[in-house]
């Protein structure tokens, strides 16, 4: 990792192993990160821990992918939260089995700094094809995934919880 480190997370990153984690946000970055967000309706965490490095990774000249199969994404929030809303991608109402495949194409591209997709339980054959995917594309996914899907897991990992009020 280089001495210009801007972000440093300190989650879990799954069947990834913690010494792969990306060290900066520049377009430079060799490695990928796949990490899972869980969040809840009533904590608005969102502001605090996820929208700085969204808005550090939209500093970048790539654009930055919502894969939300059931809801739409406010526009007003994007530009409220400071993202710019010109590099903003969003596919909605695609079933959730196939935005695992949509999100691990996305990111193999490497036309997406980061992309966030709000997936089914994976397995871990589905982790390691999105790690690989993040790793070639040079790219940030973040698993979303509500808190009530989360008490269902097998397996145990850390979470943090961010408010969703950027859907209308």
């Amino acid at each position: 990792m280089g001495t210009q480190s801007l972000y440093q997370p300190h989650f879990s990153l799954g069947s990834q192993a913690t010494g792969q984690v990306v060290g900066t946000v520049k377009e430079t970055n060799r490695y990928g990160l796949i990490s899972e967000f869980v969040y809840n309706e009533q904590q608005p965490v969102v502001a605090q821990l996820l929208l700085p490095l969204l808005q550090q990774l939209s500093m970048q000249s790539r654009w930055l992918l919502w894969l939300t199969p059931q809801q739409k994404l406010s526009k007003s929030w994007i530009a409220q939260a400071k993202l710019p809303v010109h590099k903003v991608v969003q596919l909605n109402q695609i079933s959730p089995m196939a935005t695992v495949d949509a999100m691990a194409r996305a990111l193999l591209t490497g036309n997406y700094s980061v992309v966030l997709g709000w997936l089914p339980d994976l397995t871990e054959q589905e982790r390691l094809k999105l790690s690989q995917a993040a790793d070639l594309g040079n790219a940030y996914g973040f698993i979303m995934r509500p808190q009530q899907d989360v008490a269902t897991s097998r397996r145990h990992c850390s979470t943090i919880k961010i408010h969703s009020p950027l859907y209308h």
